[in-house]
């Protein structure tokens, strides 16, 4: 039989062994519940990515009237004509050919003097280089001052951009003639 003290001891031992379980579980639901935080931190990150490309999206798209602005009058872009694409690599190489005597000549850099360049902007409307068309710029002299034009455009923008639109007080012509129609009978 056992006495008291080796009692003691195998039940100190028993609660020992219990206590080190607990501790070697209670690690293991630690470990799991930080693997959970780092998946949701790394989902965050993902997302904060996700939300900074879609901002950016949406801010490029909201900007597209000033883009399709600035490539008509300032570089004077246009969507490709399907005459421009080419079909094989032999047109392809025909465009390094040497020009013919009723081809046109190929573009050259100009140069002018400053007083022939003031002549000639006083003198003709204001041209995109590359599309030709006439570009109108405001000119200080003009009947608004800049800070109104601004103060206007700019309230333009604004109603534009909002997504929230004004309420209009108008009555659809086609509900009073159902109210004087359900009143009559």
């Amino acid at each position: 039989m056992m006495n008291r003290s080796q009692a003691r001891s195998l039940g100190w031992v028993a609660v020992l062994a219990v206590c080190f379980a607990l501790v070697v579980v209670l690690s293991f639901k630690v470990h799991a519940v930080k693997s959970e935080v780092l998946l949701a931190e790394r989902q965050l990150i993902a997302l904060e990515r996700e939300t900074l490309l879609l901002e950016t999206e949406f801010e490029t798209r909201a900007s597209q009237r000033q883009l399709a602005e600035w490539n008509t009058v300032e570089f004077g872009y246009s969507a490709p004509r399907a005459g421009q694409f080419l079909e094989a690599e032999r047109q392809l190489a025909s465009l390094g050919e040497t020009l013919g005597p009723d081809q046109p000549a190929q573009i050259r850099l100009a140069r002018a003097d400053s007083a022939d360049v003031a002549e000639a902007a006083s003198d003709a409307p204001m041209r995109s280089p590359v599309s030709g068309a006439k570009v109108t710029l405001a000119s200080a002299s003009s009947e608004k001052d800049a800070g109104a034009v601004f103060a206007e455009a700019f309230g333009d923008f604004l109603i534009e951009a909002s997504p929230i639109r004004p309420a209009r007080a108008e009555t659809p012509k086609s509900s009073t003639k159902v109210a004087v129609a359900g009143a009559g009978e």
